[in-house]
């Protein structure tokens, strides 16, 4: 069985323009990060030290554990380097084990061929050593082996969250066009909001901003969430690592009960959406939820506050006059209403948030899906001067 406390290269990987938040996190737990790339980072650690990354991070999609780097030219040498591996040290014969990849290889046109190689090679080494084969498919709640190919360098990973940890397993009901949960908390990590002053989020669908707001402000984090991990699969998994770890999480909640989080929308279903959505989270009550035009909004008057958007960005036809009627209202509504806040619009569509008026401080990159983004933040003093360009 594999060593849970043997140090091996990690790649946590995350969505492009996410890695500066995930380093962040990554340094606040302790660990030193050695490379940081756009889609995430690399460090040395341990299987017991993916269990801790896996429970702590907001920011991540995957935490893969390196288990062996090998040259491969084609399908052949792949094949032939991972049936010598001991695979039974890894995977219980009785266990289910998914594979996937990510495939760069001129012999190569479907990665679909690359992952059944790796699995046959699995297999037939049971099939050699014990005569008998775990069970394998696409499901990814159980133990995953993940193969990164690159030209001729191949490294095979065990894949320790299994599904992503981007989704942070409170909203089962998304709402219209959602933001993912980890790009939610990345933009949060983004502002200036202290954690502890008012934090107001006006046209708030499903409700993730809000949500996330809440949880990031009260340290609670996405392992107090979910249930399953594809590290509890693995042959050698001690429960009673996990266990503890989630021990650390709970002591770690702060109890905030001045904290001020405000969360609008015109749509009822949003608002009731939202409610679902937080009562999962375990935050519906730090939460004050209204149905109102965003102009209705309560704002407190606590200077240093922080008030953040998500609008529509106008994808379909038709749509950007009426939008951008909404964003110089938005526009109008942060320079009246919310003197002495910090106000911030992300958006993906930057011709209309030129109608906004106002002359954003400071501009930060992200993307959704495949949208080229902004975090738009704007320092709403009073009298901000209207400016007819970014």
């Amino acid at each position: 069985m594999p060593d849970f406390n043997t140090n091996s290269r990690i790649i946590i990987t995350c969505s492009n323009r996410l890695s500066p938040f995930l380093e962040k996190e990554i340094l606040e737990l302790g660990f030193k990060p050695e490379r940081v790339f756009k889609t995430g980072v690399e460090l040395k650690g341990s299987l017991t030290d993916c269990i801790r990354l896996n429970l702590n991070l907001r920011c991540a999609s995957q935490v893969l554990y390196s288990l062996k780097e090998f040259t491969a030219h084609n399908a052949a040498d792949l094949y032939k380097n991972l049936i010598e591996f001991p695979w039974e040290t890894v995977l219980a014969l009785d266990g289910y084990f998914s594979i996937s990849s990510n495939v760069d290889n001129p012999t190569i046109n479907n990665e679909l061929f690359a992952n059944v190689k790796v699995k046959d090679a699995i297999v037939d080494r049971f099939r050699n050593k014990t005569g008998e084969r775990p069970n394998s498919g696409p499901e990814t709640d159980k133990t995953v082996i993940h193969l990164y190919w690159k030209e001729s360098l191949a490294e095979i990973f065990i894949d320790t969250s299994g599904e992503t940890l981007s989704k942070h397993g409170y909203r089962k009901i998304p709402g219209k066009a959602p933001m993912l949960e980890s790009l939610a908390a990345a933009s949060l990590l983004a502002t200036k909001w202290d954690k502890l002053s008012p934090f107001i989020n006006p046209m708030c669908g499903s409700g993730t901003v809000a949500i996330e707001a809440v949880l990031l402000a009260t340290n609670r984090k996405p392992g107090l969430l979910r249930f399953n991990y594809a590290f509890m699969h693995v042959v050698g998994y001690d429960e009673k690592i996990y266990e503890a770890g989630i021990k650390e999480l709970e002591q770690q909640v702060k109890e905030l009960p001045e904290l001020k989080v405000i969360a609008t929308d015109i749509s009822e279903d949003a608002i009731n959406i939202s409610k679902v959505n937080a009562g999962i989270a375990g935050v519906e009550e730090l939460i004050e939820f209204a149905v109102c035009d965003f102009e209705e909004t309560m704002i407190p008057e606590e200077a240093g506050g922080v008030i953040y958007f998500n609008p529509e960005y106008g994808d379909r036809l038709g749509e950007a006059t009426e939008l951008e009627i909404t964003y110089a209202r938005i526009g109008d509504f942060m320079k009246k209403r919310c003197k002495g806040y910090t106000g911030y619009i992300f958006t993906g569509n930057l011709e209309l948030a030129k109608k906004i008026g106002l002359k954003p401080s400071r501009r930060i990159e992200f993307y959704t899906s495949k949208i080229d983004c902004r975090l738009l933040e704007y320092e709403l003093y009073g009298g901000t001067k209207r400016v007819d360009k970014l």
